[in-house]
């Protein structure tokens, strides 16, 4: 299933390009729009994050396979993404709610942010892809479940 971040990958550019989207359609004064392309963003995120899971859990990540002499910038840079990813979620999910509950004012307020946050967030994950798929051959690749079980 080599294809999977390649698919998972393309929804999280996807989410991106949707909230930029939803971004200009709110600033433009078409709050429908808005609605319903931040909505889509938030599924298409959802989306990624399933894949990325299953794959993570089924058949598991892939180490970084260039040079040795990267490494530890590759891994800062990991560890920067995950932050970021991590942090947008919250983020986007708080953003959703305030939305969802029509505490407008409060959205207003933390969806820029919000958004600033995932653009981050999917430039880098981005990014992470092109060092493990493109730019370099990816490393081993354990399962979560096997490195539970221990076989």
């Amino acid at each position: 299933m080599a294809i999977l971040p390649t698919i998972s990958t393309f929804f999280i550019f996807l989410s991106a390009v949707l909230v930029a989207f939803g971004w200009r359609f709110i600033a433009t004064d078409r709050p429908k729009l808005h609605k319903k392309t931040m909505i889509a963003a938030a599924i298409s995120a959802l989306i990624f994050f399933t894949i990325y899971m299953s794959r993570t859990i089924f058949m598991g990540n892939t180490s970084f396979g260039g040079p040795e002499e990267l490494e530890i910038y590759y891994t800062i840079f990991l560890i920067f993404h995950i932050t970021l990813a991590t942090t947008g979620a919250v983020f986007g999910l708080v953003t959703l709610y305030l939305a969802f509950k029509r505490k407008i004012s409060k959205h207003r307020k933390i969806g820029p942010i919000t958004s600033i946050i995932w653009f981050g967030s999917a430039i880098t994950g981005i990014a992470v892809y092109l060092l493990l798929y493109v730019l370099f051959d990816g490393g081993q690749t354990t399962s979560l479940i096997k490195a539970i079980l221990g076989t």
